[in-house]
């Protein structure tokens, strides 16, 4: 019985051995596996987002990144590295110096993906600006941004902001129920079919921030980081109804109080810094 198992093993292995000698050569992968050379763009955001920040940037055309059902493209080169040193300038910078050299470092997107062009939505409006489970911040309108046009780089500016904010409230939650109570009827999925003139009037510093509490918390936040201090005191001083211009300032004070709270930060001083900042970029 052994022999019989021995003469059987034997040439279980010898067809094993056969098989494999049978077998065509494995063909050359078609897959590149080589490291692509770095651009000096690459360099340069290497150097001054992922290195300092952990924060990559996506330029280049990923449709997993974008949705493919809008007409999106990535942006011009050219308008890559300025667009970028605006983001640095106004928004890293600015929290850097008030909340420190890690704050961002700790709460970041970790990835920001810049659209050459609109995001245009079957409403009529335009998409800004999106932010994604915290980890990823998508910037449009890239090829439009010209830094001596201080309306165009708040408007730019204003979706980082934005976004970023939403961010903070994903670590840190925002008092809700107190802002809910401040204008709980001028919600509406409806908010674009008036203007921000007349969401003003009715309590809101923006349109958009009609749509629901969090759009509202986060654009008074951005709206205020966007503005001097000048500039937004004259956006109250153009509302005629002061109940609205009550109720403005009554979200200020959550905004302001949740920065204090949550990470002891003067929001005032931040804003401050933002303005500076700003004036840098334009001026310069």
């Amino acid at each position: 019985m052994k022999n019989q198992y021995k003469i059987i093993t034997v040439l279980f292995v010898t067809l094993l051995l056969s098989a494999c000698t049978n077998d065509e050569p494995l063909k050359e992968s078609q897959l590149d596996l080589s490291t692509p050379v770095k651009s000096d763009l690459d360099k340069w955001i290497d150097l001054n987002y992922l290195d300092v920040y952990n924060i990559n940037v996506q330029y280049k055309w990923n449709q997993n990144a974008v949705d493919n059902n809008r007409f999106l493209f990535p942006p011009l080169q050219p308008k890559v590295k300025p667009a970028l040193e605006i983001v640095q300038k106004i928004w890293l910078d600015t929290y850097k110096n008030v909340a420190g050299p890690d704050f961002v470092k700790k709460i970041a997107p970790r990835e920001i993906v810049l659209v050459g062009g609109l995001n245009l939505n079957s409403t009529g409006t335009i998409t800004l600006g999106l932010a994604e489970g915290g980890l990823r911040i998508t910037l449009f309108q890239t090829d439009n941004v010209n830094r001596k046009d201080r309306a165009n780089v708040k408007q730019f500016l204003a979706t980082i902001q934005h976004e970023y904010i939403h961010i903070l409230n994903q670590t840190k939650p925002f008092d809700e129920k107190t802002l809910a109570k401040i204008t709980p009827t001028g919600y509406t999925s409806n908010w674009y079919a008036t203007s921000t003139t007349v969401a003003r009037e009715e309590g809101f510093i923006t349109d958009y921030a009609r749509s629901n509490v969090n759009e509202d918390f986060a654009e008074m936040a951005a709206q205020m980081l966007i503005n001097s201090k000048v500039e937004y005191e004259a956006i109250l001083a153009g509302i005629v109804n002061k109940t609205a211009v009550a109720n403005i300032k009554l979200k200020e004070a959550v905004v302001v109080k949740y920065f204090k709270d949550s990470f002891n930060i003067d929001f005032y001083k931040l804003r401050d810094e933002a303005e500076k900042n700003t004036n840098e970029v334009i001026n310069n």
